[in-house]
């Protein structure tokens, strides 16, 4: 690992480490640091600790399944961003742009509207984002074009457009007094009803979705190359593409399944690891998701203590990241070619 990324990564450790600490003691019922360290060690050393047994039940009970799920869910959504961005050789590309957050908003809200239980909903979540993106490349491969990126993104762009009139007309024919707020609510982004239970089917795709780009990471430097250049070098262009889009997806529908439409995590967070540790997707998937993972647990945060009602996220964030985005404009000028 080069030395110069070294400070990158290390930034990116504490974004995620101040998140945690962040996310753990500030609520409507405030957790001392020293307790919070107090429980933690009791539990790594395998006995009780001093602090009441109420803030051990906030700890690991309430707070500590909504941080695991922050985590894993701005990790994962960065990470996708990144690698679609580095794919796709655009600055501007997020995670949904081949309609998995469609895809996975219409199987949501057709789950609430069919008054389904909460894991069929999110089953068909991730199924909707599967199948969208699916059927966005099967779309983008029968058209015969020069520019094969290019027509897999207008793809996107219109099967995403089909999906949200989808989702517009199941919501104009649900119940206006108990599936439509629910339908809203889910839409905007929430971690406010994730339960142990839910972790394993999230971490499971956002890890096997990770560890397939981190093992891509030498060919997807390739990638950023014109698909000319990328195939000289002897880097089979399409199975790869193919790869990529895969696992992103991947990890895409498993955190929007979880925690609904959260938008700009996946495309700020992957220029802020890009100006940290540079253009190598060796060095900048693993700081992508450690600062989306901070990143994401601190407007959870924010989004649970702010006001007296929780805040939908998916609002949090575009409060947020749209200031931040035109700053990066103004601001970094970086390189889109591979290291």
């Amino acid at each position: 690992m080069a030395r110069s990324s070294i400070p990158g990564l290390a930034i990116s450790l504490l974004v995620l480490l101040a998140g945690l600490l962040f996310a753990f003691t500030v609520g409507r019922y405030p957790v001392g640091i020293s307790d919070l360290f107090s429980v933690i060690v009791a539990k790594l050393a395998g006995h009780s600790s001093n602090v009441p047994a109420a803030v051990e039940t906030v700890i690991w009970q309430v707070r500590g399944p909504r941080v695991a799920a922050a985590c894993l869910v701005g990790a994962a959504l960065a990470v996708a961003g990144t690698a679609f961005q580095g794919l796709f050789r655009n600055p501007l590309v997020s995670p949904d742009i081949l309609g998995a957050s469609s895809g996975a908003a219409l199987g949501a809200v057709l789950g609430i509207f069919l008054s389904l239980g909460v894991l069929a909903i999110q089953a068909l979540a991730f199924a909707g984002g599967v199948l969208a993106v699916a059927l966005v490349y099967a779309v983008g491969s029968a058209v015969r074009a020069r520019d094969p990126v290019l027509v897999l993104v207008l793809a996107g762009v219109v099967i995403g457009a089909l999906l949200g009139a989808g989702v517009g007309l199941i919501k104009y024919l649900a119940d206006p007094y108990n599936q439509l707020p629910a339908m809203t609510f889910w839409l905007l982004g929430s971690l406010a009803a994730v339960s142990p239970s839910d972790l394993i089917p999230l971490f499971g795709p956002v890890a096997l979705g990770t560890l397939v780009l981190l093992a891509l990471r030498w060919r997807m430097n390739v990638m950023s190359l014109p698909d000319e250049e990328a195939r000289a070098l002897g880097v089979p262009t399409t199975l790869l593409r193919i790869a990529i889009v895969a696992a992103a997806t991947l990890v895409t529908s498993a955190s929007v399944a979880t925690a609904g439409i959260i938008g700009w995590v996946g495309l700020v967070v992957p220029h802020i690891a890009r100006t940290l540790v540079g253009p190598d997707f060796g060095r900048l998937i693993p700081a992508a998701a450690l600062i989306g993972g901070g990143f994401l647990l601190l407007i959870d945060t924010l989004a649970r203590s702010a006001a007296q009602v929780e805040i939908p996220l998916g609002i949090l964030t575009a409060f947020v990241g749209t200031p931040f985005f035109i700053w990066l404009l103004a601001s970094v000028s970086r390189t889109w070619s591979a290291p």
